[in-house]
């Protein structure tokens, strides 16, 4: 075989694989070997922008930490640990859960409940309400102040005991305009 030719340059002594730990695995690399110092060496990212959005919007959408990693393998050929998935997964539940307990205004002028109907289910797929609250505070900006699963409809009577699920703590003192929409 010819050692050297347009794609092969004289100097060019090959290459050697290496495997690198990254936070989304080990990715396995072929560092060129050089006599000629031609070589520029480039920083490769540790994570790809966008990655752990991506897991966790798959998360959302129920899949198991088996179907996250299955994946970016079969869309990029590239192996995710299930310890990665587990922490992207689990820093996305902690920031939910400082979300859902932030310090929320003791008045709100205007409420806006609503319930929105989202497809769930695997294989059976149903329509589903999620009751949702904004506030609007005295320097009208809204605040989300809660979102609820629920299985039923919207009457007043429903209303009453979805509103009235939420926890002491979590209601605004005072509410001076409550709007369904």
């Amino acid at each position: 075989m010819h050692r050297h030719g347009p794609w092969r340059p004289r100097g060019w002594s090959g290459s050697a694989a290496k495997t690198v730990p990254t936070e989304v695995g080990p990715v396995r690399i072929e560092v060129p070997r050089d006599r000629a110092g031609v070589f520029e060496p480039q920083i490769v990212p540790r994570r790809v922008e966008g990655f752990d959005e991506a897991i966790v919007s798959l998360y959302a959408k129920s899949l198991t930490t088996g179907e996250i990693r299955a994946h970016p393998a079969e869309m990029y050929q590239v192996e995710v640990s299930r310890d990665l998935v587990s922490r992207v997964t689990d820093e996305a539940v902690e920031e939910t859960e400082a979300w859902r307990a932030r310090p929320l205004d003791s008045v709100y002028p205007v409420v806006l409940i609503d319930a929105l109907y989202v497809k769930i289910g695997k294989g059976q797929v149903a329509n589903r309400p999620t009751y949702v609250a904004v506030g609007i505070n005295g320097h009208v900006e809204r605040d989300v102040l809660g979102l609820s699963g629920g299985t039923g409809g919207e009457g007043a009577k429903h209303w009453s005991t979805v509103l009235g699920r939420t926890p002491q703590s979590r209601r605004p003192r005072r509410v001076h305009c409550l709007l369904r929409l």
